[in-house]
């Protein structure tokens, strides 16, 4: 795994989040990185095994976010422990896939969390299409981090 240098706008948006004191720079780390994102292509790899739209949307929405913390972890970043830190992830992934085709899926990512806590907190219902868009958000998310050069063994 050898992820690639950050771009000038890519490393400014994210000392952007670190001076906010949402993330944190810590070593990096890319066993961990390449860890999240074994779990990410497992994940996506059993969504066809899955019968029901709200089992597909929670690991589809588990693997995305297990890219971010694999883009973190390969950076070196962490999220600060507290409230926001998955909002923090997605703005991670949006600093990092600042172009096609990971910058629509970051994006998709943010839209995803905020239905994911209406479903999880307000009892809201997952239909197909809710489903089959945060898998395709899922494979783009992974699709860019291997273009981003994090490539699990």
């Amino acid at each position: 795994m050898r992820p690639h240098p950050l771009n000038a706008s890519q490393q400014t948006a994210v000392d952007a989040l670190a001076a906010t004191g949402r993330i944190t720079a810590v070593p990096v780390d890319l066993p961990r990185a390449e860890m999240f994102l074994r779990q990410a292509n497992e994940a996506i790899a059993d969504l066809a095994n899955l019968t029901r739209p709200q089992n597909q949307y929670s690991l589809a929405y588990d693997a995305c976010h297990d890219v971010g913390e694999a883009l973190l972890a390969a950076y070196g970043y962490r999220t600060v422990n507290g409230p926001g830190q998955h909002a923090t992830v997605g703005a991670f992934l949006r600093a990092v896939f600042d172009r096609p085709p990971g910058q629509q899926a970051a994006r998709r990512f943010d839209k995803l969390r905020r239905s994911r806590n209406q479903q999880r907190y307000d009892a809201q219902p997952v239909g197909a299409a809710d489903a089959q868009i945060a898998t395709q958000a899922a494979a783009d998310l992974l699709t860019a981090a291997r273009a981003q050069g994090l490539e699990a063994r």
